[in-house]
């Protein structure tokens, strides 16, 4: 398999690439109220159902006001990419789908969610929901998992300069794991490898990260460093070929463009993180 392309960062790379915490999920689920901010409202679903760390999907349901941004190139030498400057639209946002990944960031509730959404303006949007700034105005459904040990830790990352989500908890036994995945790793092989050390040969795969020029199976390529992912549906599955991860992705490149397909295995390497939740499939 052909060398990765490289994503220079301006720290020195972490010895530790893919940081994985085997733990137990359990189903979460809930509903966002009108009036409270987004990330309150996340918070509150996690508490009552005694969880720390994990994950949940979005659909339906709206924000006004609701604010995001999109990737964006860097201005300077401190980071290798960055964010745009915030998107308020007027007629707030109508969910389409999201995946929000919830941990904690100075001993305080925090989430990390990128998603597809209706602003009013003739075509669907995606980006990266900033949950503070954003006041749920419709009901909106969520649904997922999390661990009661395990979660993500927003830290300080010398390697890429910003503060970033990383798995924290005792890795022991469960029937899911949380994993961050590091730049310039293939997201896809990352999750292989790690579900291999694992003993995982079948799993449901979450998460939501950045990918430097992202390439889909049949032959298209992101031509952009700067993007954002949501995994739209993943699967981990043992074949005659081996352990291999199917991710269907979306993709919102710096300009706002929105791309829908399967990453190429080998051919993409994360650009500045990749947050994931892998639910192991068991018969009972």
């Amino acid at each position: 398999m052909p060398a990765l392309r490289q994503f220079k960062h301006p720290g020195p790379a972490a010895p530790i690439r893919r940081e994985a915490v085997r733990t137990a999920l359990k189903p979460v689920e809930g509903m966002l109220r009108p009036g409270e901010v987004f990330m309150a409202e996340v918070a509150r679903v996690f508490a009552e159902a005694g969880c720390k760390g994990g994950f949940l999907n979005i659909e339906g349901g709206a924000c006004d006001p609701f604010r995001y941004v999109l990737p964006a190139f860097s201005p300077d030498k401190d980071h290798a990419a960055w964010y745009s400057a915030t998107f308020a639209p007027e007629a707030g946002g109508k969910f389409h789908s999201a995946t929000a990944m919830v941990g904690e960031r100075d001993g305080t509730p925090f989430l990390h969610c990128h998603g597809i959404w209706d602003t009013g303006e003739g075509a669907l949007r995606m980006g990266h929901v900033l949950p503070f700034d954003s006041i749920v105005s419709r009901p909106i459904t969520v649904k997922g998992y999390g661990s009661a040990t395990a979660t993500f830790s927003s830290i300080p990352d010398p390697e890429t300069n910003f503060t970033l989500f990383s798995a924290k908890g005792e890795s022991g036994e469960g029937n899911g794991i949380l994993l961050r995945v590091r730049p310039n790793e293939d997201v896809g092989i990352a999750i292989e490898d790690v579900c291999r050390e694992h003993g995982i040969e079948s799993a449901r795969i979450y998460g939501i990260g950045s990918i430097n020029e992202p390439v889909f199976e049949d032959g298209r390529r992101v031509v952009c460093l700067a993007t954002e992912i949501a995994i739209e549906n993943g699967v981990l599955e043992m074949t005659p070929d081996g352990l291999r991860a199917s991710i269907d992705a979306a993709v919102v490149d710096t300009d706002g463009v929105i791309y829908h397909g399967r990453l190429a295995r080998g051919d993409n390497p994360v650009g500045v993180t990749f947050e994931l939740v892998i639910i192991e499939n068991r018969e009972s």
